[in-house]
């Protein structure tokens, strides 16, 4: 049986040769976007404010590894989580806020558009820079553009982005495994069990219009 000494010991030496100051941010917007995904499944509003730290965070670690898909999915988060700050915000009476309610045949065309011209575009942004070099980057590739997906049906309040992330999730974890980001890929691992209690959530509160965001 493996000790749990040899277990932190096999993670902290994925960390060796990284700046500390990277490990420690890496673990604080860990801990930001495991509140974030806790907040949507509890349709609080605080989803929005713990995300936009935690993908800021992630914006400059990702950066300095050089995972550009990577990176750009936090910064689209990021301007995400501005627009769904507001999108939650609205009301349709007085007393009421906007209610979850599942994507529309418009939509559904908008979010198949959405991946394929996010896909595209990653491609291209990986092709441009000569960042085919490792299989992880064909990966990399369609996890960006399923959460891309993901993060704009959430900002409109759609049952389904539920189905995005919890895809996206199962994908990533053995993804950032690889790379050697040990906490990150524990994060994923958690966000696909919320991701799946949220969307059993959501359903059990699709089409009822909240009173407050904070619960």
């Amino acid at each position: 049986m493996i000790a749990l000494g040899e277990v932190f010991e096999w993670i902290f030496a994925q960390y060796e040769g990284t700046p500390l100051h990277l490990v420690a941010l890496e673990l604080i917007g860990v801990f930001f976007g495991f509140l974030s995904v806790w907040y949507s499944k509890r349709e609080n509003i605080l989803v929005f404010p713990t995300g936009i730290i935690s993908t800021g965070i992630f914006v400059y670690i990702l950066l300095v590894f050089g995972l550009l898909g990577d990176m750009m999915i936090n910064a689209y988060y990021f301007a995400m989580s501005v627009y769904g700050w507001w999108v939650w915000t609205r009301k349709v009476d007085k007393e009421h806020f906007i209610p979850i309610t599942r994507t529309d045949s418009r939509e559904k065309k908008w979010s198949v558009a959405l991946f394929l011209g996010t896909l595209a575009f990653v491609w291209s942004v990986y092709l441009i820079f000569d960042k085919f070099n490792n299989w992880t980057a064909y990966i990399d590739t369609f996890t960006t553009a399923i959460f891309f997906v993901g993060m704009w049906l959430m900002a409109k309040k759609k049952l389904e982005n539920w189905v995005y992330w919890i895809i996206g999730d199962v994908v990533s974890v053995p993804l950032y495994l690889y790379k050697g980001l040990i906490f990150t890929s524990l994060q994923y691992f958690l966000f696909t069990i919320i991701a799946i209690y949220g969307y059993l959530a959501w359903k059990k509160n699709l089409n009822k219009s909240p009173v407050t965001l904070l619960k």
